[in-house]
């Protein structure tokens, strides 16, 4: 007679018994599906909205944006204040079953490394001829159609961003100042960029959505220098940028 199964499905909640690894933990090793659950939170949602990280042999841990260095990944949803409750409450150390080294200024690295790979699929997108700055470009591009991503400076004149939208509905991000945006396209600033329709429009709204996350939620911590640079929230999402291919 076959014995019963005493395997427990993986989304089980209940405790695990002494010595066995939680479901939680299971779930995601290998790291394998769509679907994370953030060590804080438990919430399960797509890797593009969380944040991974890996210990390195030295235990430091290491922010993993691109989702690609070798080891077990800790991953957390893109929220400020779940990244300081993980830095704070050694949910790096429990996830890693071992010390774990966790900069002070976790949040506040994480945010200018999100900035910088904004900047840097930017900059792949005007090299492919997916994005062109300056106003009259950028509208030439909306009234077109080309466009399915707005990038907008984030230090920009309300009036003027809302100018050149006009009635358009697209997806709107807001992720860098002018000064930041002009470098990448070789000009002392600039105000707006169109992108078109491809994987790049995608990963920069994705991208956007993240640091979206962290400055938001940052922003309401009261640790001195945590998310004080809050800066605009984007507008839309990657549904509508994908909507428009």
């Amino acid at each position: 007679m076959r014995r019963p199964s005493t395997r427990r499905a993986a989304t089980s909640d209940a405790p695990a018994p002494a010595g066995e690894e939680p479901d939680d933990t299971a779930a995601d090793d290998p790291e394998q599906g769509p679907l994370r659950r953030c060590v804080v939170t438990h919430e399960r949602m797509a890797k593009e909205r969380m944040i991974r990280f890996v210990v390195a042999p030295d235990r430091s841990l290491v922010p993993d944006l691109a989702a690609r260095l070798p080891g077990r990944g800790i991953w957390l949803s893109a929220r400020g204040d779940v990244v300081e409750t993980a830095r704070t409450r050694g949910a790096f150390a429990k996830a890693a079953r071992g010390p774990v080294a966790v900069p002070p200024d976790l949040l506040p690295v994480l945010l200018a490394a999100l900035a910088r790979r904004i900047g840097e699929q930017l900059g792949l997108a005007r090299r492919a001829g997916q994005a062109v700055a300056g106003f009259a470009k950028a509208r030439e591009w909306l009234q077109s159609g080309r466009a399915v991503l707005v990038v907008q400076a984030m230090d920009g004149s309300v009036d003027e961003r809302a100018r050149l939208l006009g009635g358009w509905q697209g997806p709107v991000i807001t992720p860098l100042p002018a000064a930041a945006l002009g470098a990448v396209f070789g000009r002392e600033q600039a105000v707006h960029v169109a992108v078109a329709a491809g994987g790049l429009a995608e990963r920069l709204a994705a991208e956007a959505e993240r640091l979206d996350g962290l400055r938001l939620h940052g922003a309401k911590l009261s640790t001195t220098g945590a998310g004080a640079d809050v800066g605009g929230r984007s507008r839309g999402g990657r549904d509508k940028v994908q909507a428009g291919r």
